[in-house]
């Protein structure tokens, strides 16, 4: 798996690369318990940052994948691609490259679009913690962002009712929470990643966009607050978030019928 930064905008085919994913993997997973880093966390023998980028280049349209390592762990992040070929000869062209991260996810996703060629006209924005989202659903996103849509996100309906409620904090904290509203559930979306967008569109986002604290959490919601139109196309249930231990049950569960019905 190539790892060298591509400053020529050119894919290993020469060709320019007009399509890149940014995956930012600087998190620490506190919620997958200590250890390694959330994203270099195993998945069926292989990290699942590895499926990510996978992922990401087995999309027709993606000639270029950014990965955003922890700070201090570029090096580390890049012989780890290296050890992991990717797989499939409609990635033999797709040029991976490593850059550090910062202390946010914002900067993080400003740190590796940074790293994107400016022949790039579209760019993806995928968790590496979202490491099985099949390659149908990368393709129809970038598809979405080239037929005109600056932004777009994948979404599922809701499957559960929501309900709104009055936290409660400080001395208060793990009280009954009182329910102040309950959102119709057909007006709601559960939002997954890649999230794409024309470039120009990310690059005013995060150049005017300022957030305290953790940052954004989603850039489509940064583009929002340019006033600019946010589109929702399907995501797929297999495109789930590995957060929690038993996430990474269902992960191997879907890992492991891919490998059954479709030699994965």
């Amino acid at each position: 798996m190539s790892a060298t930064p591509d400053h020529g905008g050119s894919g290993a085919s020469g060709r320019p690369a007009r399509t890149a994913a940014v995956i930012p993997a600087a998190g620490r997973g506190v919620r997958l318990g200590p250890g390694a880093p959330k994203a270099l966390r195993p998945l069926s023998g292989t990290p699942m940052l590895v499926h990510a980028v996978r992922a990401m280049a087995g999309s027709r349209s993606v000639s270029l994948v950014v990965v955003v390592a922890p700070p201090d762990g570029a090096d580390e992040v890049r012989r780890l691609l290296d050890a992991y070929p990717l797989s499939g000869s409609l990635t033999d062209t797709t040029e991976v490259v490593v850059v550090p991260g910062g202390e946010t996810r914002q900067e993080s996703v400003r740190k590796g679009l940074a790293a994107v060629p400016e022949t790039v006209t579209t760019v993806l924005v995928h968790d590496a913690a979202r490491p099985l989202v099949p390659v149908d659903t990368v393709d129809a996103v970038a598809a979405a962002v080239r037929d005109g849509s600056p932004a777009v996100v994948p979404a599922l309906p809701l499957a559960d009712t929501v309900k709104q409620v009055e936290p409660r904090t400080g001395e208060r904290a793990g009280e009954p929470e009182p329910v102040v509203g309950t959102p119709e559930r057909a007006l709601l979306r559960a939002v997954q990643t890649p999230q794409g967008f024309d470039r120009a569109t990310l690059v005013a986002a995060h150049e005017k966009i300022a957030l305290e604290g953790e940052g954004a959490t989603d850039d489509a919601g940064m583009v929002e607050r340019l006033g600019v139109e946010v589109v929702v196309v399907p995501g797929h249930e297999e495109a789930f978030k590995v957060t929690r231990p038993l996430d990474l049950v269902l992960a191997e569960a879907v890992l492991a019928r891919r490998r059954a019905n479709d030699g994965f």
